[in-house]
């Protein structure tokens, strides 16, 4: 079994309007679903990804209205790297940021700045053979654009044990000291292992998780492997675009597995992903109750070429 790179990156904001204006029209991403944390339905669970909602570029984010402000620490991932075409992207990025307020430091090819909350981003020029997750945009031309996840850095006290359960029970490949990529048939993504720099504070601006993605038939072995490594995973839990598993790492850094499919287009057709509240069936009975609590968001569709409107 071989894990496909990563899923998903999963952080919190306190202000899902400003994120939404963030990531879909400074950033280009597509906003491919408004649904809800199924853990706490009153709060937004954001989905931004490339225009198919394909897994490998998927960022979401819990919405909390007020959340303070966190702090990334040991035990948690501080910055979340995607890949890019070329140095002239990152040349348009630096320009494109800077017109924002956003000033980034260009680290040979390599660009890091932080979103409106502090949430550490780094854009990477890559040559790999893995599909460019490409959203359609107005703002940001196809050239430019995100093309998926390549790594995420994180913070552990003592890398050992985290990178025995990464290379024995998750069977990544270090590349480099501390630098482990998780790559199977399709695509392949990366986790960075970094010295912490003091305790965390989760809040606004924080990632809660990284998933990695497992194929659908693999799922539950997963499971049964990662409980037979003496982790504690929980049960497969269905969230209804895919299906989950989590459990700690000995460094503290929340990890999930979760499935390719069903995807996104389960309740929505794939021209129009994201137009609106989607609910799995559990919670639609909630649907009123919910419209009246959650913020109205920003319409991306202004921010997508006309001919990707739907």
């Amino acid at each position: 079994m071989k894990l496909e790179g990563i899923h998903h990156v999963t952080a919190i904001t306190a202000d899902g309007p400003r994120n939404v204006d963030f990531y879909a029209r400074v950033l280009g991403l597509r906003l491919a679903k408004q649904t809800v944390n199924q853990d706490d339905p009153t709060a937004y669970h954001l989905f931004y990804t490339g225009e198919t909602g394909h897994y490998g570029s998927d960022l979401t984010f819990f919405e909390y209205p007020g959340a303070r402000q966190g702090r990334a620490g040991a035990g948690m991932v501080h910055r979340i790297a995607y890949r890019v075409a070329s140095t002239d992207s990152l040349t348009f990025w630096q320009e494109r940021l800077r017109g924002e307020g956003i000033e980034g430091e260009l680290h040979g090819t390599s660009l890091r700045f932080a979103d409106p909350e502090g949430l550490g981003l780094e854009l990477v020029v890559c040559d790999v053979a893995d599909q460019p997750l490409v959203a359609a945009s107005a703002q940001v031309p196809d050239e430019h654009a995100l093309q998926g996840f390549e790594a995420v850095r994180a913070s552990v006290a003592d890398p050992a044990d985290s990178e025995a359960l990464l290379a024995a029970t998750l069977g990544f490949t270090e590349l480099a000291p501390h630098d482990w990529e998780a790559r199977g048939r399709q695509r392949g993504g990366r986790i960075v292992l970094e010295p912490a720099t003091g305790q965390g504070v989760p809040g606004a601006g924080t990632v809660h998780h990284v998933a990695f993605a497992s194929l659908d038939e693999d799922h539950e072995a997963w499971r049964e492997h990662v409980a037979a490594a003496g982790e504690q995973p929980t049960p497969v839990i269905d969230r209804f675009y895919f299906r989950s598993i989590y459990f700690r790492e000995p460094g503290g850094i929340l990890l999930e597995l979760a499935t390719e499919g069903p995807g996104f287009t389960a309740d929505e057709p794939a021209e129009h992903l994201g137009e609106r509240l989607s609910l799995p069936p559990d919670f639609e009975p909630l649907r009123d109750r919910l419209e009246r609590v959650l913020r109205p968001l920003p319409d991306t569709r202004a921010w997508r070429p006309a001919e990707a409107r739907g």
